[in-house]
């Protein structure tokens, strides 16, 4: 059984943020791995997207990108072949039966939506396209398309938790040399490091973009291992590979 987390904030909208439970992969990849970039069997893979893809709505398209850790955004106005997914972090759409989907193994899944004016977006937030202000894009790409900056709500999903995030001091200082206040994000760690606060960062980015309503699921991938696929973790233990888990949404 594919398990959906939902946001209470967004309940009318179609969407969820899956985890590893439910799909087909084994070993490493053991559950519900959606990434065409791990080492995974490949039809593995294709029906573990489609088993996400019908947890949320049947029939519908599943549409990715290539994500690269950019602040790039696409406006998605129809189905997009798996050899022609853009590369981008995020995307946005008006049209309904068209399902967005993004793919994270730590870093920051973002689902947005205003109900209203029947637009969505999901963006994949590392440190690199939050700094670089991926979720400042989509918001101005879902503002194209009729959408209202007070009227969007966001839902931030599960990600690494600041207790598991350890950082470089110089890591903490080029957040600061960028804004002053990003200090509050990064507490005290072993000599050398700090911890990383990257769900209070992306939040407080979309805060400063004019959106009032954004809720934080409050999940850390990494420490729960059952539930969810994660990068460092993966790296910790010397795993060969690691699987990817899907955060969707949709127009109803």
């Amino acid at each position: 059984m594919v398990e959906l987390l939902r946001a209470a904030s967004l309940q009318e909208v179609p969407h969820g943020f899956a985890g590893r439970g439910g799909g087909v992969s084994t070993g490493v990849h053991a559950g519900l791995n959606v990434g065409l970039g791990s080492e995974d069997e490949r039809d593995a893979i294709l029906r573990n997207r489609d088993l996400a893809r019908d947890a949320l709505l049947p029939g519908a398209t599943l549409v990715t990108a290539r994500q690269v850790h950019s602040p790039d955004v696409v406006t998605v106005t129809g189905p997009i072949a798996e050899a022609d997914r853009p590369a981008a972090d995020a995307m946005v759409t008006d049209r309904p039966g068209l399902v967005l989907g993004i793919l994270t193994a730590d870093c920051v899944p973002i689902l947005l939506a205003d109900r209203e004016a029947g637009v969505v977006g999901a963006a994949h937030a590392g440190w690199k396209g939050a700094m670089a202000g991926v979720t400042d894009r989509s918001v101005a790409a879902m503002e194209k398309l009729g959408a209202r900056r007070d009227r969007i709500v966001a839902a931030i999903g599960p990600c690494i938790g600041r207790a598991s995030y350890e950082v470089t001091l110089d890591f903490a200082r080029s957040f600061e040399e960028q804004d002053g206040e990003n200090s509050r994000f990064f507490t005290a760690g072993r000599e050398g490091h700090c911890q990383f606060d990257i769900a209070a960062y992306v939040a407080a980015r979309i805060a400063g973009a004019g959106v009032e309503r954004i809720e934080m699921l409050d999940q850390d991938t990494y420490s729960q291992p059952e539930r969810f696929f994660s990068y460092r973790r993966a790296c910790h233990l010397g795993e060969p590979s690691y699987g990817r888990q899907i955060s969707m949404i949709a127009v109803r």
